[in-house]
């Protein structure tokens, strides 16, 4: 009593639809890889620059602690001078002393920051470089499968109207 028409569907077609939704889901699978891959190359490079944040910030509190202990120094040495001679004789060696010190500290300073920047800035552009690669791939695949998917229902459509 069912007036409704039986109307099967080709297995060419039930192929077809098969291999579409596999190469969708290859497709997408690797484009979420990409994406993946590219938030890990993210908190990497951010613990990178963590990781080099920390090491100059400590170095800044050595050479802190360096210069105090200095002034602490001349302030002994100036308190046991036994005329203001001397004690003029100890500011000005404090003050040879302190004047290389801080350009060495700002020379080897300097030179920390400009290798963890140029470290995190080489890191960067490898990773980008990677993960453009991985999405450049992953489109292409897309690419392929649409066109493959393209032919295989012009197939599979002249099959069934045959």
């Amino acid at each position: 009593m069912n007036n409704t028409p039986n109307y099967e569907v080709p297995s060419e077609m039930r192929d077809f639809a098969e291999k579409s939704v596999d190469q969708a889901r290859k497709a997408f699978d690797s484009f979420i890889g990409a994406a993946r891959r590219t938030a890990d190359t993210v908190q990497g490079s951010a613990e990178t620059a963590r990781t080099n944040a920390q090491g100059l910030s400590s170095r800044g509190f050595e050479y802190a602690e360096q210069n105090v202990n200095a002034a602490f120094d001349l302030a002994q040495k100036l308190v046991r001078s036994k005329d203001v001679q001397e004690a003029m004789q100890h500011q000005a060696e404090f003050v040879r002393s302190q004047f290389a010190a801080i350009q060495a500290q700002a020379k080897e300073f300097g030179g920390m920051a400009q290798s963890a920047m140029q470290e995190s800035a080489e890191k960067a552009k490898a990773a980008m470089q990677e993960n453009a690669e991985h999405a450049r791939r992953a489109m292409e695949q897309g690419a392929d499968a649409v066109q493959q998917t393209a032919k295989d229902a012009e197939t599979a459509s002249r099959k069934v109207t045959s």
